[in-house]
């Protein structure tokens, strides 16, 4: 008597013995699919809602609502950073924040909104060296579509280290992407002040007036809406803003 033969076969090339059995996995497989599907709605819509609270300053609802969305999607990057934002934005809670743009970053190493996040964190901490690491990963994506913020960041954590010509060419970079972007005019005018620079620090303070869409070209509108802003600021934000208001005076 002959032994059968048996040929082990690629899915591809195997055969159906059972149709019904067949038809069954295929069947469960798509049940599967379609329930993953409705989790990644659900969660995006929690997702959304979340950042809807936030823009209203309804922190604890967005916290909600975020974390409903973790709960069905705990791989999704985007709900990872939105609540790193909240824990450093809202809740002053800044190791926390770490944590999840750390979790973001591992989920894709080239999400660039992370790593910006997570060098503004260590800004916030006063590490500036990390933070400008965490920058230049962000600006190592050249698919990062708000690079600028990276650079305005980047230049701010060198100005703290009062590495002024670094800081200038961050600034100068967030310009060329965004030649509108008023922030990097008040930072230059800062650089150059510190720098001893007085006429081109004005000239650069000159520059941010007009283009805020508030001040519209006014110093006295802008020196009055900084004097209010004086009184609730604190620790760097505070000197800043007490040199715009001397720069304004050039």
């Amino acid at each position: 008597m002959k032994r059968k033969q048996y040929k082990y076969l690629s899915q591809e090339g195997a055969a159906v013995k059972n149709p019904r059995l067949f038809a069954m996995l295929m069947i469960f497989f798509l049940a599967v699919s379609c329930a993953t599907a409705e989790r990644g709605n659900q969660a995006d819509a929690y997702y959304k809602l979340g950042i809807a609270y936030l823009n209203e300053d309804k922190v604890q609802q967005a916290f909600v609502e975020f974390h409903k969305a973790y709960d069905l999607s705990p791989h999704n990057k985007e709900i990872l950073n939105a609540i790193g934002i909240l824990y450093l934005l809202h809740l002053d809670e800044t190791k926390k924040a770490i944590d999840w743009f750390d979790r973001a970053v591992k989920e894709d190493p080239m999400y660039s909104e992370a790593y910006n996040n997570l060098g503004y964190s260590y800004q916030i901490l006063g590490d500036f060296e990390k933070a400008i690491a965490f920058y230049r990963k962000a600006l190592s994506n050249p698919l990062y579509p708000t690079a600028e913020k990276a650079y305005i960041n980047m230049g701010d954590a060198y100005y703290r280290l009062g590495r002024y010509d670094s800081a200038l060419e961050s600034y100068k970079e967030g310009l060329k992407r965004v030649p509108t972007l008023g922030i990097a005019y008040w930072r230059m005018a800062l650089c150059l002040n510190a720098m001893g620079r007085y006429g081109e620090a004005a000239a650069a303070a000159t520059q941010a007036v007009k283009l805020d869409p508030v001040y519209q070209g006014s110093r006295e509108k802008a020196a009055e809406d900084l004097s209010v802003k004086r009184l609730r600021a604190r620790g760097y934000e505070e000197k800043d803003i007490a040199d715009y208001l001397e720069i304004l005076k050039y």
